[in-house]
């Protein structure tokens, strides 16, 4: 029976080629697309799951959940001191350790390289978080490092590197240390970036600013902990307000008080939990969110499920041709469910086929698509990550799900009905309603995902070409000006700069195109009775022209002004700040800043006298006279608020230098290498060009425009499908018809008219379920950014008049066909 069933559905397969072919690809099409949304998803879900006591592994993050001012903030990162605090406080906690990345030169040979990923920590950190060894032991003491094998091999060429010395600079000191073990490379699928871990002393790292040690609201760095076995997470967590009040001491600024822990809760989370988890910001590497997955995942399944309403549509299409076959073998004897039984194994049959051939796509775009989604995606058949018996499970799946209702149906014909009058040639039983609707559903799927593209791309444009408030073009950045060893040479730098060839302008700043760090404090505004979280930014006087700033009110800070300069020495000497504190500072503000604080206006703001701490806790309250309003400036990504910036003039400190150039790029950017190269062999040089940066700041929105664009193709290629052979099979059974318009006079044109309308209504059906739809779900997406484009119809008409052109000219071929045709032919056999 089965042997029978089998030599049937292959030959009904290459009997109608076209009908199998379609059906053939759209089904593999689909599958492909599911498989590699599994692979993706299994990766997604991997993460940090090899660590070895995982389970037991977690990270302390702190949640600004609900600040008084900003948007909410959901860190990674938590403070040094409450490392110490949950060790001392939670006998749950075996161990515990903090990690921060200073990003130090390493220096070999009288050569300094910049590094990235070398993480300092404060105790040995492979107790706590259990990275497995190559060679050697863990961090035994202060002044031993491990380095993982690549970085070993890139730095000395060999990974044999146990018991060599290793040299960095850090605040300006050399500092050797012992390399007591070599890590095995950290995967990809990890939420921890590690090259290189080097074991110091935190209270001697920071002799010269004891202030961060004891600071709750100074995260730099990532706290880890290990629970004993048996430990209960959610007890933890609902002691930590009681921990918080215990624990964290008030601070007072003026007549007024505050406390770290109003605005910040914090949670342990599990190492395997981080890359997927609520907290996303200060990361070591770019997360994601199990939302973003889930849609990826049911726009899969939507378009595996276009397959299977192909195959569906293109079965009932089909009834008439098969209707004598089904009516003779009732008459020799077959019951209804053998012929049920024999449909749905034709279906699993193409399922099979087309499974095959979806394992041969995924074969090819696998890596590519690991290579575009920089992860080590890979394809296997067996063990835990295998997807031969997804696969298997799938294609029975599919099969059963596409062949269920063209079985019941053309199972149902009866025999007497179907042979008389030659019934085999007769219009398909049914009013069409189903394979409509169907039509319908398959074309919305296109059209929302085509709105979809449509509005993440004109988001992505608008993004990059948004008016960031400065002169965006024309900047190169360079980085590790901050540095100790620079300290004594940053004005001496900015100056020959200036005097390279194509340097319009130079300036220090604390904040620059997409800078990372951010450093807020109280500030009291005229009247005391409140205080305002702003932003505080060091800049030297260039940082006008160089960044192209508009200045709205007021003046900027002149160098000939002893009040305008607040440069704090390196090392810091206490009384110096005291004595700035007590003369006061002038300070520049941007036009948000001036309104948190409350002036009217950048007018009404310039003379007046705000108070607050902006330098060491020794130097206590300082008057801040507002000199200058400059225009609001968005020097981050438009997912972020624009800041509330306070800026301060200095001639030392700062990490960044801005540079304006005009000429050639890459003429201007080897003549200031040249010039750094002559001024300091001990720091790197380290530039790039506001584009690139602003590049990196949208890769991960091009890359969700392009899935949703690869998503938006392949629905269309299958609805397309879909619809050819529709087409195909409606034109044939009109053939009579269209004969008898044209002996009565239709043109070709009043019948290819007639047939476009009739898979045009449909399409243009769709529109209707497919706009609320991406209107909701792109107006949620938009919502995530702080300055988006306008919703507007042109996503949605757009999207309807590109999928009414494929449709048309989907099935214009046949309706020219046929309408072309001598009506002869079409009527000789009546």
């Amino acid at each position: 029976m089965w042997r029978n069933y089998l030599t049937v559905g292959i030959r009904s397969l290459v009997k109608s080629r076209t009908y199998s072919i379609i059906n053939i690809a759209g089904l593999a099409i689909g599958m492909a697309a599911c498989l590699m949304i599994l692979l993706f998803i299994r990766y997604e879900q991997s993460y940090d799951k090899w660590l070895p006591d995982v389970a037991s592994t977690y990270q302390l993050q702190a949640w600004y959940a609900h600040p008084k001012d900003g948007d909410p903030a959901y860190l990674q990162m938590s403070a040094y001191v409450t490392k110490e605090r949950i060790k001392k406080d939670f006998a749950q906690v075996q161990s515990a350790v903090y990690v921060q990345d200073n990003e130090p030169v390493f220096l070999k040979d009288g050569q300094a390289t910049a590094t990235k990923n070398w993480l300092f920590t404060d105790d040995d950190f492979l107790k706590t978080v259990s990275l497995p060894l190559a060679a050697g032991t863990t961090l035994t003491a202060p002044q031993t490092a491990v380095i993982t094998q690549g970085e070993a091999i890139k730095r000395y060429g060999t990974d044999q590197v146990v018991g060599r010395t290793l040299t960095i600079i850090s605040r300006g000191i050399k500092r050797d240390f012992r390399i007591t073990g070599v890590l095995k490379n950290v995967p990809k699928n990890s939420s921890l970036k590690v090259d290189a871990l080097l074991r110091l002393d935190f209270n001697a790292f920071y002799a010269e600013a004891p202030d961060f040690l004891t600071c709750w609201g100074c995260q730099s760095g990532w706290v880890f902990a290990k629970l004993r076995p048996g430990s209960d997470v959610s007890q933890l967590e609902a002691q930590m307000p009681a921990w918080e009040k215990r624990n964290i001491p008030d601070e007072i600024n003026g007549n007024l008080r505050s406390n770290a822990g109003d605005e910040q809760d914090w949670h342990f989370v599990n190492l395997k939990d981080i890359h997927l988890g609520t907290a996303q910001d200060s990361s070591m590497t770019p997360g994601n969110d199990r939302r973003s997955i889930a849609t990826f995942a049911i726009i899969a399944l939507l378009i595996l499920g276009m397959a299977v309403v192909n195959f569906t549509n293109l079965a009932t299409a089909r009834a008439s041709q098969r209707a004598r076959e089904v009516a003779l073998r009732k008459v020799l004897g077959a019951n209804r469910k053998q012929l049920i039984v024999q449909f749905i194994s034709e279906s699993v049959l193409i399922s099979t086929v087309s499974m095959l051939l979806a394992l041969a796509l995924v074969e090819l775009l696998v890596k590519p698509f690991a290579a575009f989604l920089e992860s080590d995606i890979s394809l296997s058949y067996f063990g835990a990550d295998g997807v031969l018996l997804p696969a298997v499970a799938l294609a029975l799946f599919v099969g059963v799900i596409s062949g269920l209702y063209p079985a019941f149906f053309l199972s149902r014909f009866q025999p007497a009905q179907v042979l008389k009058a030659n019934r085999s040639a007769a219009e398909t039983p049914g009013s069409g309603r189903l394979r409509t609707a169907l039509v319908v559903l398959q074309f919305a799927v296109s059209i929302g995902l085509i709105i979809c593209t449509a509005v993440i791309y004109g988001q992505t444009v608008f993004a990059r070409s948004v008016d960031p408030g400065y002169k965006r073009d024309h900047i190169l950045q360079l980085d590790e000006l901050g540095r100790a060893q620079l300290f004594p040479k940053a004005q001496m730098i900015v100056d020959q700069m200036k005097r390279v060839p194509g340097v319009q302008a130079a300036a220090l700043t604390d904040i620059g195109v997409n800078t990372n760090n951010q450093n807020n404090t109280y500030i009291i505004p005229p009247g005391g009775n409140r205080q305002v979280l702003i932003g505080q930014y060091s800049v030297s006087d260039g940082f006008l022209d160089a960044m192209g700033l508009t200045l709205k009110a007021g003046r900027w800070f002149d160098p000939n002004r002893p009040m305008d300069d607040m440069t704090s020495p390196y090392p810091p000497q206490p009384e110096v700040d005291k004595a700035t504190a007590q003369r006061g500072v002038n300070v520049v503000l941007n036009e948000y800043a001036v309104r948190k604080l409350g002036f009217k206006s950048p007018q009404d703001a310039i003379g007046k006298v705000v108070r607050g701490e902006l330098l060491s806790d020794e130097a206590g309250q300082m008057n801040i006279n507002i000199i200058g309003v400059v225009g609001d400036s968005r020097f981050r990504s438009v997912r972020t608020e624009i800041d509330t910036i306070m800026f301060r003039k200095v001639t030392a400190g700062p990490g960044w230098m801005m540079i304006r150039y005009r000429g050639d790029p890459a003429t201007v950017r080897a003549a200031v290498e040249r010039q750094w190269k002559q001024i300091t062999n001990e720091v790197p040089f380290n530039a790039k060009f506001s584009e690139d940066i602003m590049a990196d700041v949208y890769k991960a929105e091009d890359a969700r425009a392009k899935i949703f664009a690869a998503f938006a193709i392949l629905a269309v290629i299958i609805g397309c499908l879909g619809l050819f052979g529709l087409a195909a099979f409606t034109a044939e059974r009109r053939t009579k018809e269209i004969g008898i318009r044209k002996v009565l006079g239709a043109r070709t044109l009043d019948i290819v008219r007639l047939l476009v309308w009739q898979f045009s209504r449909p399409v243009l059906i769709a529109n209707v379920l497919a706009w609320p739809v991406a209107w909701w779900l792109m107006r949620d997406w938009l919502n995530k950014f702080d300055a988006t484009i306008t919703l507007g119809p042109i996503p949605f008409l757009g999207a309807a008049a590109v999928a009414l052109i494929i449709a048309v000219a989907t099935v214009s071929a046949h309706a020219i066909r046929v309408a072309r045709a001598n009506p002869i032919h079409a009527l000789r056999y009546e």
